[in-house]
């Protein structure tokens, strides 16, 4: 199926507790790089949330990121540093036995940044669970967005790339034709031109036929064009198909690359070297719309 690897999608939920926001954006890759952004409340589900992003996507770098707010102000606990209260209390005794006067009230624990620690409180068991699940289906809800905008880019796609397929094998069917013109003309004129030396020479006419026919038979690209018109409908079969093809395609342009220069190497005839050409530079516009297709 032809996918694009581009798209974006947001989501978000609210909750008694927190209102979550999710945003996923993807972008040409050759393989599957998934970077995620969570906030410290969810860390604990990186795992389970890249394996969501693996289900929708198979190509491509994807990048996932989730905020949450907190609707109202957490509960907190307020932990007295114990250890350091009783240094400081000992120090300002020592102090007053020196004759300092004073002593050491509330008000000056709170210069003391390590006197007091104030921890916010967690989300009870039903609370986080409650969370967990929100910030799972928020990104499975905002992937499946990502997935529809991909389908419908990638529709997109297609029809470019059905398009230069029809070129492409509209150029094969010329070079064929064209190679089968030139391959006849090169036998006539080789024949006509060893007649006339074979007549002077004395030559063995059958083993010149014989040598004609070899020389001829190395300019056939019958197995070329075969080739090429197999990969042109192994192509339609994969695009057509459910599973992601973008590799597949790529794979199949090189080889069908490679055909296209075996014939322009033993194609003969007029404007068979403007068909070549004009085959390649198709085929290199294919190749960098693949490079878009999951």
């Amino acid at each position: 199926m032809i996918k694009s690897m581009t798209g974006f999608a947001a989501g978000s939920r609210e909750l008694d507790t927190a209102a979550l926001g999710v945003t996923v954006r993807s972008v040409n890759h050759r393989y599957l790089d998934i970077q995620v952004r969570l906030p410290p409340l969810l860390a604990a589900l990186e795992a389970e949330l890249r394996g969501v992003v693996q289900r929708w996507v198979a190509r491509g770098r994807v990048e996932l990121a989730v905020t949450a707010r907190l609707v109202r102000p957490p509960e907190v606990d307020v932990d007295l540093n114990e250890p350091l209260v009783d240094a400081l209390s000992a120090a300002v005794e020592q102090a007053r036995a020196r004759g300092v006067a004073g002593g050491l009230t509330a008000g000056d624990l709170l210069r003391f940044p390590q006197a007091l620690a104030v921890r916010e409180r967690d989300l009870d068991e039903a609370g986080r669970a409650a969370l967990d699940r929100a910030a799972a289906e928020a990104v499975e809800e905002a992937l499946r967005d990502l997935d529809a905008m991909r389908v419908r880019e990638g529709g997109y796609l297609r029809t470019d790339l059905e398009a230069r397929c029809r070129t492409v094998s509209d150029l094969v069917g010329r070079l064929e034709a064209a190679a089968e013109a030139g391959r006849a003309g090169l036998v006539s004129r080789l024949t006509a031109r060893i007649e006339e030396m074979g007549a002077q020479a004395g030559a063995d006419e059958a083993a010149v036929a014989q040598e004609i026919v070899r020389f001829a038979a190395r300019s056939d690209v019958s197995e070329e064009i075969t080739r090429l018109r197999g990969h042109l409908a192994h192509w339609s079969a994969l695009s057509g198909a459910a599973e992601p093809c973008g590799r597949k395609l790529d794979f199949l342009l090189q080889e069908m690359n490679r055909e296209v220069n075996t014939l322009g190497a033993k194609v003969e005839g007029a404007g068979a070297g403007e068909l070549v050409v004009a085959a390649k530079a198709e085929l290199e516009k294919l190749r960098e719309q693949v490079q878009n297709v999951e």
